[in-house]
């Protein structure tokens, strides 16, 4: 687990810093690095780190990682972003990636679409996102949960 984890934090600082000088701007930042939120009914409260990285000026990558109930998540995705007319900063969002849980003496491997907002306030380096992530558990019997939420808070260079 502890090389899991490890192995998750590298990868997330390297989508952070590498290949900024490459990277065309996406929502007047190419990079964030910061904490989010995942809320809603069934499994808990999770909180943990995000990095987002922008390939190009619409598509980017998001690495996370929460905790909480016990479980540890990593969740890479890849993140298609839209202008929204007349919203300096704002642009909607709909993505997809795969979840993995670790705890409670097993795992689970998820898909997460998500949908949802995000904010980069002009001459400040700070971003917002809010959006809709639903759970589909894939393992262990199979599960879904379509009120799941998350909200990320983080440093954009």
């Amino acid at each position: 687990m502890k090389k899991h984890c490890a192995l998750f934090f590298y990868m997330a600082l390297s989508l952070a810093f590498a290949q900024q000088a490459s990277a065309q701007k996406g929502s007047s930042y190419e990079n964030a690095v910061g904490m989010r939120v995942e809320f809603g009914s069934k499994y808990g409260t999770w909180a943990g780190l995000s990095g987002k990285h922008f390939f190009n000026e619409n598509v980017a990558g998001e690495m996370m990682i929460l905790f909480g109930d016990h479980v540890t998540l990593l969740e890479p995705e890849l993140q298609y972003h839209g202008d929204i007319a007349n919203a300096e900063g704002l642009k909607w969002v709909l993505g997809f990636g795969p979840g993995f849980a670790f705890g409670n003496g097993t795992s689970d491997v998820l898909l997460r679409p998500l949908a949802g907002l995000d904010y980069k306030i002009a001459d400040v380096p700070i971003n917002f996102t809010f959006d809709w992530r639903p759970a589909f558990v894939l393992t262990h019997g199979t599960d879904f949960n379509a009120a799941r939420f998350g909200l990320a808070v983080r440093y954009a260079f």
